[in-house]
């Protein structure tokens, strides 16, 4: 094998196990954070929210956040500030409120 294929094969590897490892899945939140419209809200960095009465949500535990998106969405919560989010939620599928979950997990409280 050449060089440049060894290279590749090694670029590639790395590429898969990156994916395979789930860190792909935190870009996609971090993406998804700002496509989905949770900025508004919760500020581009998740603890500077645009109202008081809403939550910073930077370092949340992600099978919290998870379970907390999933009620939303389902209507099995209805409190609080959770009408404001309801709008939003059935544009968001079940593997991206997991991938938000995560991201939002990693945030800096």
């Amino acid at each position: 094998m050449t060089r440049s294929i060894i290279k590749s094969v090694i670029t590639m590897s790395a590429v898969l196990f990156t994916l395979s490892t789930g860190t792909a899945m935190a870009a996609d939140g971090a993406t998804l954070f700002k496509t989905k419209t949770c900025t508004a809200c919760h500020g581009k960095d998740g603890r500077t929210p645009v109202m008081p009465t809403y939550p910073k949500i930077a370092g949340q535990n992600a099978a919290y956040a998870l379970q907390q998106l999933k009620d939303i969405k389902s209507g099995a919560r209805s409190n609080g500030q959770s009408a404001a989010m309801k709008g939003v939620m059935h544009l968001v599928s079940d593997a991206e409120m997991k991938a938000l979950a995560d991201y939002v997990a990693t945030l800096k409280p």
